[in-house]
């Protein structure tokens, strides 16, 4: 098959279907979520963000009443019922407020590691998932690993009737207020053949607040993603039940199926918060161009500038309607990993273009705290590093398209 033909297979569109993509229901959730985040997250990070103070617990419980950290849970287990689509929707519109907010719904709608759970587990979790009361950290990355996830080597021994988990982790966002943390450890030796094996998941519960007992760690110093903490983990001697590991002996050593198993919805939702930011840009340096005046008139008018606006507007639009697409694709059970990493590499690459573009219609004013627009360039700048680099995007999209290159 060419690649020509391979492109025409993946983007088998019906028009009718495209049209429907907004429906009624969906723009009113749009919209509901544009509202809560212009009354109650932007404020918040306005005040918050420039002197790198937490999301508080009110604006945190504000959104688990709307239902946020349940939009994908099933109505079984008392949450929305809703898809992908609505989990973008809604992110999407946080995002133009405060991206960390965006990120912290991600912290519920499901469960990590849920695909390996019983449905006696479910039960118990899902519904406090969904009400915001029991939400979880993730810690995979560790000093050695990032990208290449098949370098982990923190593991998890057993002893007796426990799981004893001994490394370090990096990268761990709401690792101290999380009230579990899905961990990755190697609970196998190393298969040269297939690296990625031989690593298990494991529940690991603490008081809010916190870090689990076995475990010390610290903040690392970021340059932006403000709001809540990020941190280097180390286990010493951590032990959990044997309960603990997500799939019990049927998952050991398949955590990273577990993991995977969720990346599409998870780049789509690195999409959304990447257009939510370059939304949040756009907004603002248009009327800071109405109000902005030079040589005698808002700079708004000079064609420089509208030229810019312009293109911005346009490259966010498209990457919006490709996350569409991409959320289409998820929520009606077609694969789309290639079309996933295409979402996400095109709009993170857009929104650090236009967030930068917007700081400089912002000119000195821009490069300072007093307005928001350089928060949304900093948070833009990691969209392209956190969930898969733009290179590891990259790298799938051109395996889809021309088999893996050789070694």
């Amino acid at each position: 098959m060419s690649t020509a033909d391979k492109l025409g297979e993946a983007w088998d569109i019906n028009p009718d279907a495209a049209q429907g993509y907004m429906t009624e229901e969906r723009r009113m959730i749009k919209e509901s979520a544009r509202a809560f985040t212009m009354k109650e997250v932007l404020p918040v990070a306005n005040e918050l963000d420039p002197v790198q103070g937490k999301i508080p617990f009110e604006l945190r419980q504000k959104l688990a009443d709307m239902g946020y950290f349940g939009i994908t849970i099933p109505t079984r287990y008392g949450g929305m019922g809703l898809g992908c689509f609505e989990y973008c929707l809604v992110a999407e519109e946080l995002a133009r407020g405060w991206m960390s907010v965006a990120s912290l719904i991600a912290r519920g709608n499901g469960l990590i590691g849920a695909r390996g759970m019983s449905e006696e587990q479910l039960q118990e979790r899902l519904p406090k998932v969904a009400r915001g009361e029991w939400l979880g950290a993730f810690s995979m990355s560790e000093p050695g690993a990032g990208s290449d996830v098949s370098a982990l080597t923190c593991r998890a021994v057993r002893e007796g009737d426990e799981w004893v988990i001994t490394g370090n982790k990096y990268w761990c966002t709401f690792a101290d207020d999380a009230d579990y943390i899905y961990v990755v450890a190697r609970t196998e030796a190393v298969d040269p053949k297939a690296r990625h094996k031989g690593m298990s998941g494991f529940i690991v519960e603490k008081p809010r607040g916190e870090l689990p007992k076995g475990c010390k760690g610290s903040p690392i110093p970021k340059i932006g993603y403000f709001g809540w903490s990020t941190f280097e983990l180390a286990f010493d001697g951590c032990r959990v039940p044997l309960s603990a590991q997500v799939g019990g002996a049927k998952g050991a050593g398949n955590a990273f199926y577990q993991i995977s198993s969720g990346l599409e919805r998870a780049r789509a939702h690195t999409a959304a918060r990447s257009i939510g930011l370059a939304q949040g840009a756009l907004e603002d340096a248009m009327e800071y161009a109405k109000e902005r005046v030079q040589f005698g008139q808002p700079i708004g008018e000079f064609q420089a500038i509208r030229f810019k606006i312009a293109k911005m507007a346009t490259e966010i639009e498209a990457a919006r309607q490709l996350m569409y697409f991409v959320c289409h694709q998820i929520d009606t059970g077609k694969r789309c990993d290639r079309e996933a990493a295409m979402v996400k590499l095109f709009a993170s690459e857009m929104s650090e273009r236009v967030t930068s573009e917007a700081l400089q219609i912002f000119g000195g004013a821009g490069y300072t705290k007093l307005h928001a627009v350089e928060r949304y360039w900093r948070d833009a700048r990691l969209t392209k590093i956190f969930e898969g680099t733009s290179e590891i995007q990259m790298r799938i999209i051109s395996d889809s398209l021309l088999g893996r290159a050789k070694k």
